[in-house]
């Protein structure tokens, strides 16, 4: 069962949380790079979660119609079909939606999970991503009550992301200063408006320094130790342990340190996007720079087709992104993990 029923999905989230594993939780913009996930997720003998942004679906949708619902479901689709050769288990998921593009995406997403769930079939997607930050809490709560009632009724689970993650992901941009942190207030709040599971389950994206994009060792102050905070906090207030199911986002250029703090404090998905770009892409920029008389018609020549057949640097672009896959699920434990 490579893709993950809802059933088999909680268990693997729950797993992750009792043995304080995350997983890769991986954006795909193709065919490829999907085929580069699954088979890094398999060498690495992990589960994980495939997932796809706004602008990956904008992508796959084709640059003449850019319909995103269309980009993800036909991905979404295929992916149903080729994990079947994965030895495996994965959940599909929808990254970062900011407000305006909601019922764009999102909501169009949810009904046609619901419409299948009603027809006695599976969800297409097992989780979705609700990107409030831009909105102050009270209007981003609001919402997110409204998309966990309609993510109960398709079986699927909601992602929501309470406070700002600096940086810039998909056109969502936010300042990297002291309002990238996640207070106590701020997790009473969301517990408040969406309770501990009993009006369904949710994963939550607090904030602890997290940044998107290209950033070196050092470079992003990462305070893991809040996750802990928010857990105690709302142990304390509600009498239920380790409440919470963290996201990491915005994990490039974070130390072994802060990941291993983080999957202590709750942590069971781990954004990676930015790293398997470049892993994906370096290895294409090698093949052409090393073939550059074969690549182009250079002088009049024509060129060599066994050099610029698309499956040549393909092939090696997905072993890049496959191996940063494997680094990523050692790193996050996941590695040797999956489901029996």
């Amino acid at each position: 069962m490579p893709i993950a029923t809802p059933e088999v999905y909680n268990e693997m989230l729950d797993r992750a949380k009792a043995g304080k594993f995350a997983y890769p939780a991986i954006n795909v913009t193709s065919s490829q790079t999907l085929h580069a996930a699954l088979r890094g997720l398999a060498e690495a003998e992990s589960d994980g979660i495939i997932q796809i942004s706004t602008g990956g679906a904008e992508f796959l949708g084709g640059q003449y119609s850019k319909d995103m619902v269309t980009g993800a479901v036909a991905l979404a689709e295929f992916a149903h079909i080729v994990a079947e050769k994965y030895p495996v288990t994965v959940a599909l998921h929808t990254d970062h939606c900011p407000k305006d593009k909601l019922d764009a995406y999102v909501r169009p997403l949810l009904k046609i999970s619901r419409d299948r769930v009603a027809a006695g079939r599976l969800p297409l997607f097992q989780s979705h991503m609700w990107d409030g930050s831009a909105e102050n809490l009270n209007d981003n709560l609001a919402i997110a009550q409204e998309l966990l009632a309609e993510a109960v009724k398709a079986n699927i689970i909601l992602e929501v992301e309470i406070t700002p993650t600096g940086g810039e992901e998909d056109g969502v941009s936010h300042e990297i200063n002291d309002s990238l942190y996640t207070t106590p207030d701020d997790a009473f709040r969301t517990v408040e408006a969406l309770g501990l599971g009993e009006k369904g389950r949710y994963l939550l994206a607090a904030s602890f320094g997290n940044v998107h994009g290209v950033y070196k060792p050092g470079n992003v102050v990462l305070r893991p130790e809040i996750l802990k905070e928010l857990q105690v906090a709302v142990a304390e207030k509600h009498g239920k342990a380790n409440a919470f199911d963290f996201v990491f986002h915005g994990g490039s250029g974070s130390t072994i340190e802060e990941i291993n703090e983080a999957l202590e404090n709750g942590v069971v998905k781990m954004n990676i996007d930015t790293d398997l770009q470049y892993a994906f892409t370096r290895p294409v920029a090698d093949h052409m720079l090393r073939n550059y008389d074969g690549v182009l018609k250079v002088d009049g020549e024509v060129g060599n087709k066994k050099v610029y057949d698309p499956r040549v640097w393909g092939k090696s672009a997905e072993a890049g992104m496959a191996a940063r896959v494997v680094v990523a699920a050692e790193n996050l434990r996941s590695a040797g993990n999956k489901i029996k």
